[in-house]
């Protein structure tokens, strides 16, 4: 029996003022959830990946050819999205989130098990039926041509299966899950996350210094707590306590790393979400990382204080402006919903209504892993 070892904070009305919120949106996106039919990576592929038909290929964003040798290693340009490199294996996973995070999201608000029983069919295609499903490993993902058939920044890619799982845990109740599904799917997480957590790639993820090493942390997080793990769950607490917050935070609440980038408010905004889904995911009574505080003051708190102006007044931002997708950022960012219930901050539940909650623009997208807070809260 899968047991849930997260703490939420008592979310008093902020969850009904979610559901009022994006009710409409969602219902609409599950309609069309309902009719989709499951794809994943099986039905395309790259023939310049090194693995095979159910290996996840993805290829360095900011990667371009030499235009003074074609045929040689591509050329980094940092920020610089390279169109004509191969993502549709990303796009069919974060349709696959998209899917089961609308689902689980209606069937939270109207528990009609229809839901349920179309996301059955995706998370068996996904995980189980040995014909569709991808292998558990980010083996060859972000390829760089001439360079690597893979790389540990590419682990950033399976950000996008939180809300998969997110969405198994919302629809149990439904009992449409089966045990043999529910088994299936914790088994390929489980072989995931020791891939995640042993394999040279994932060490150097773990060890980033930015976003990436946030959301290694996020990831493991989340799929040791639908494995129940409860050793990684405790070694993902420690690190954000001991690595995190004070390697990256500045004691204003900034993310200095991130503002160097060529994308510094995108990036900003990145990071502070992951942050603080860590703290949605990993909080417990005992161990309350809403509350956390290093010695000399850093916290999740400080962090959205830093950077809560510039999301409600974008035109304030006081730094480079991102060299693209500026015109993109804001949108309805998660940390502004999981800190408002932390903190019952009601002008950040204000701002957070405001903001754009179905995002079209894909970058914004695939960076935006939380899309449907309502199966995060209670």
């Amino acid at each position: 029996m899968l047991v849930l070892v997260s703490f939420k904070p008592v979310p008093g009305d902020y969850y009904k003022d979610a559901v009022s919120t994006l009710r409409t949106s969602v219902l609409k996106e599950a309609a069309w959830a309902l009719n989709q039919s499951p794809v994943t990576i099986t039905a395309t592929s790259c023939p310049r990946s090194a693995g095979g038909l159910h290996d996840f290929y993805s290829e360095g964003d900011y990667w371009w050819p030499d235009s003074k040798n074609p045929l040689g290693p591509y050329l980094q340009r940092d920020g610089l999205t390279n169109p004509q490199n191969f993502t549709a294996h990303r796009l069919a996973m974060i349709r696959f989130s998209r899917i089961i995070g609308a689902l689980a999201s209606a069937y939270k608000i109207t528990h009609d098990k229809k839901y349920a029983r179309q996301a059955v069919i995706h998370i068996k295609a996904w995980f189980i039926d040995t014909a569709t499903l991808m292998s558990p490993n980010l083996q060859y993902a972000q390829a760089i041509k001439g360079i690597a058939t893979g790389r540990g920044i590419g682990i950033i890619d399976t950000i996008q299966l939180m809300e998969v799982i997110k969405g198994i845990e919302a629809m149990l109740s439904s009992g449409v899950i089966d045990t043999d599904t529910l088994n299936g799917a914790k088994n390929w997480f489980a072989q995931y996350l020791t891939w995640l957590t042993t394999h040279p790639y994932g060490i150097d993820e773990m060890n980033a210094k930015n976003n990436h090493g946030s959301c290694w942390v996020m990831q493991v997080a989340c799929f040791a707590q639908f494995t129940e793990n409860q050793e990684m769950l405790n070694f993902c607490r420690n690190r954000y306590k001991q690595v995190l917050l004070p390697e990256q935070m500045a004691a204003d609440g900034s993310f200095p790393l991130e503002l160097k980038r060529t994308k510094p408010y995108g990036y900003s905004i990145f990071n502070l979400d992951a942050m603080a889904t860590i703290c949605q995911l990993l909080s417990t009574p005992d161990d309350n990382l809403w509350l956390y505080k290093t010695p000399d003051g850093r916290s999740i708190q400080k962090g959205i204080e830093f950077l809560y102006p510039y999301l409600a007044d974008k035109g304030k931002w006081p730094y480079a402006h991102d060299v693209m997708y500026w015109n993109n950022w804001p949108v309805a960012q998660p940390a502004l919903v999981f800190g408002t219930i932390a903190y019952r901050n009601n002008t950040w539940l204000n701002t957070w209504k405001e903001l754009e909650h179905q995002p079209r623009n894909e970058e914004v997208i695939r960076n935006l892993p939380v899309r449907h807070p309502i199966i995060w809260i209670n």
